[in-house]
């Protein structure tokens, strides 16, 4: 008897758990986590190690050593120095667009997309993407302008020093040093997040000291050009990683995982979920989301600065001609976009059906779902295990590659703007048009009339042929003595940077431990950090954008005073407008990152920072003629390396227009890069149209998508992505191989 009155019980409380999953009303809000933690690590800690260390970085050293070798021997550059910092200013078209997809493949594009959607719907993602899209495809016609007038360059401090002196110089070198510790900040915290989540029984200490291997093992070896070799491997794994994902869940899924992923049980659960205010009706489904829309505009304006303050993204622009590294971009933006509304708009949808079947009550924590770990839960729930080596793959293929730009980043602006310019300069000269050789001036005026610079090429001085061939027969790397009398002390200076350059790496490397330590121990809002640091660098955009690069009556002091009053203006108008919320500045963290605090900073310190800039250089500068404006650029052409100029370089482009190589002036690079001006205009226009006018149109046209319009949406998405997977895997091994096979068949004619 008691025990049927047992089994009675159990029924009708299954019964009644039937009937609430079944008797519901639309739309309904989810009910909190029971649980404060729902997602568990499956990887263990030895197989997480074994995967990141040997398999990560033990290919990645495999990769760097056969890099190494094809500039050795097929390039013969593997001992210039810039070829560290530039991979030899040759990068393919694909090879450029992949490696800056990887770059720009962070933690948050896997993570926090889908936090995105959960807190605003389809536009919270969508918006991001837009955001982000339109920062890379902005970044081409600055780029063409840094060939133009400094076609030498290997840093964009460098073009600081010449044009404006010592101590702009150095402002601006920390500016950038900040930026990357903004970067690299977030890429540390993002990195703990994914590690901790994947991971059983992980440290602080342990993680970082993957991280410090994973950043730093192969930049050593190979300098910039490992970078873009391993980002193609990189990049080929994160697609096929996502289009694995996508493949098991939406169309080779099995019946266990058809219950949450179809796009009928994603649509039916999302459709009857309540969504936040400020969307239209209330729901997920719609594009119509002003958080999403305010949050775009933010991020377009956070996004540009820190990409236009990081050397990290600079290097990929200097290491490719004009015309490939255009080209590159535009591609760039097209693959990269796919990632983000790809698997955020798949790992969403399954979260909230995921969800809808589980008693309408979400599995994760307001927390968890902050910290992004939707895209974890969602993957580890529908393929286990496998789920999580995927995800693991891509979060790690994302932190190498941008974590080894940063590493590289430091390094170039240490040994470049740091040792070579004020340390340890090899010639201290007079004036930025000054030959470093021999100290004279490489551009005749009226006071340097019989003093002009008449020193020969490398290329073609006997001294240095016989000195090469030297060199490479010696076993000596350091310490060889040069003969030729011209570049001899200039080679030596090399070798000596090149010792440098590899302690310098080893340090930034090292130093980064204990500053992640540092970060990770003190619980340093991930949120917060990432906003307001992009936030407060936002000032130093304009006279990098504005004058720098394009304005010869732009001044030192212009350029500093605009930086300076403009920050001190964008920290005022983020403590202005965070104090109008509840709780004013006392509830500093939260409020301080809020949307409008941001971009009424951004605002104040971006239109401060210009009307300073320009108003400063307009009464401080000496532009009385066109000659001097002529000569400002004269001073940037002249950043060049005198051992391996880029005349060198654009040979053939320069022998098309018929031009003097002895005097390279700002017009002939226009006229060099003319048709990569066309491509950038037409490309990057037509580009912006499409993402900023047409998308935006359709997405908004539609109040609240239905479930055709839905199933198309994310159709698109998940296919845009399988068509990139097949271009990023294909395309750049094939341009690659023909380019090395050209430069074979040029060794054998020589």
């Amino acid at each position: 008897m008691q025990l049927g009155s047992v089994l009675l019980l159990l029924c009708l409380v299954a019964v009644s758990q039937q009937a609430m999953n079944d008797n519901y009303e639309c739309p309904m809000d989810l009910r909190p986590a029971i649980l404060k933690e729902r997602i568990n690590p499956v990887i263990n800690k030895h197989e997480a190690s074994l995967l990141l260390l040997l398999g990560f970085s033990g290919f990645s050293v495999v990769v760097a050593v056969g890099y190494k070798l094809i500039r050795k021997h097929v390039y013969r550059d593997s001992r210039n120095f810039d070829t560290v910092f530039d991979a030899g200013g040759r990068v393919t078209v694909s090879l450029t667009a992949v490696t800056l997809t990887s770059q720009l493949l962070w933690p948050a594009d896997f993570l926090q997309s889908s936090t995105m959607i959960s807190k605003s719907g389809l536009g919270g993602a969508f918006w991001f993407s837009i955001a982000i899209v339109i920062d890379i495809l902005l970044f081409p016609i600055l780029s063409l302008h840094l060939k133009t007038r400094a076609p030498g360059a290997k840093t964009f401090t460098q073009i600081v020093y010449s044009r404006f002196g010592k101590a702009a110089h150095l402002v601006y070198c920390v500016v950038a040093l900040i930026a990357n510790l903004v970067t690299t900040s977030s890429l540390i915290l993002a990195g703990k997040a994914a590690i901790q989540v994947l991971t059983k029984d992980t440290n602080n200490e342990f993680i970082m000291l993957i991280l410090a291997v994973l950043f730093g093992s192969y930049c050593l070896i190979g300098g910039l050009g490992t970078t873009f070799y391993i980002s193609y491997f990189n990049t080929a794994l994160t697609f096929i990683s996502v289009t694995v994902f996508i493949l098991k869940t939406s169309y080779f899924s099995t019946p266990s995982v058809e219950k949450y992923a179809t796009t009928e049980a994603m649509y039916k659960a999302t459709s009857c979920i309540r969504g936040p205010d400020g969307n239209y009706n209330n729901s997920y489904l719609t594009f119509r989301s002003e958080s999403g829309i305010l949050y775009g505009v933010v991020l377009l304006f956070e996004a540009t600065c820190i990409s236009f303050l990081d050397q990290a993204n600079w290097q990929s622009r200097i290491a490719a001609k004009p015309t490939q590294g255009v080209i590159g971009f535009i591609i760039a933006a097209y693959l990269w976009f796919s990632i983000p509304t790809s698997i955020s708009f798949t790992a969403t949808m399954a979260y909230f059906s995921l969800s809808f079947q589980n008693n309408q009550t979400h599995p994760l924590s307001s927390a968890d779902i902050d910290n992004g770990y939707i895209t974890p839960y969602v993957m580890e729930s529908l393929m286990g295990t496998t789920g999580a080596y995927l995800l693991m793959t891509m979060l790690m293929m994302a932190l190498m590659s941008t974590g080894s730009g940063e590493i590289m980043s430091v390094s170039s602006i240490i040994i470049y703007d740091f040792y070579k310019t004020h340390v340890n300069p090899f010639r201290k000269t007079s004036s930025p048009t000054c030959c470093i050789l021999c100290g004279e001036e490489k551009v005749p005026n009226i006071s340097n009339e019989g003093s002009i610079c008449t020193c020969p090429t490398s290329e073609n001085c006997k001294s240095c042929i016989e000195d090469i061939r030297s060199r490479d027969k010696s076993k000596e790397s350091i310490g060889f003595k040069y003969n030729c009398q011209i570049h001899g002390k200039y080679r030596h200076y090399e070798d000596m940077l090149m010792q440098q350059k590899s302690w310098c790496m080893i340090w930034v490397v090292i130093l980064m431990i204990p500053y992640g330590l540092l970060i990770l121990e003190t619980n340093i809002n991930l949120t917060w950090a990432v906003y307001f640091g992009q936030t407060l660098l936002s000032p130093f955009l304009p006279p990098i954008f504005l004058t720098t690069m394009s304005w010869t009556r732009a001044t030192s002091s212009g350029v500093i005073s605009g930086g300076v009053i403009g920050l001190v203006c964008a920290i005022t108008g983020i403590f202005a407008m965070a104090s109008t919320y509840e709780g004013g500045l006392g509830n500093f963290f939260t409020n301080t990152a809020r949307e409008y605090s941001l971009l009424v900073g951004l605002g104040a310190g971006v239109f401060i920072s210009s009307v300073v800039c320009v108003v400063i250089s307009l009464r401080t500068h000496k532009i009385t003629s066109k000659k001097d404006a002529e000569r400002e650029w004269e001073k940037t052409m002249n950043i060049d390396n005198p051992l391996n100029p880029y005349s060198t370089l654009y040979r053939q482009e320069l022998e098309l227009i018929q031009a003097d190589t002895t005097r390279i002036t700002t017009n002939t690079m226009a006229r060099i890069f003319r048709r990569a001006k066309l491509y950038a205009i037409l490309g990057c226009t037509l580009s912006i149209v499409i993402f900023l006018i047409i998308f935006p149109a359709v997405a908004l046209s539609f109040e609240v998508v239905s479930y055709d319009q839905f199933k198309v949406w994310l159709s698109v998405f998940q296919i845009w992505n399988m068509v990139g997977t097949f271009l990023v895997i294909v395309i750049p091994p094939v341009e690659e191989g023909i380019q090395v096979l050209r430069q074979v068949k040029q060794n054998k004619k020589r």
